[in-house]
């Protein structure tokens, strides 16, 4: 049986902020989308993206706060 590879807390940690900044580019991408439509169409066809954007970001939010501790 072959060992696994055991990562660092520098490494992990630099994996996760990758992972992590798709979240954010995809949560601000919906909600950017979401304020185009609210522009153009209407506001209650652009608030369900908006709200679908600060849902993606709350799980960002949640992640990054059950995963690491923030220290003072």
């Amino acid at each position: 049986m072959t060992m696994k590879k055991r990562l660092t807390q520098a490494e992990e940690f630099e994996i996760m902020k990758l992972v992590l900044d798709k979240f954010l580019l995809v949560g601000f991408g919906v909600m950017a989308f979401g304020l185009y439509k609210m522009l153009t169409v209407g506001v209650i066809d652009g608030i369900y993206y908006f709200v679908a954007g600060i849902v993606v970001l709350f799980l960002f939010l949640w992640i990054v706060v059950k995963e690491y501790e923030i220290m003072k």
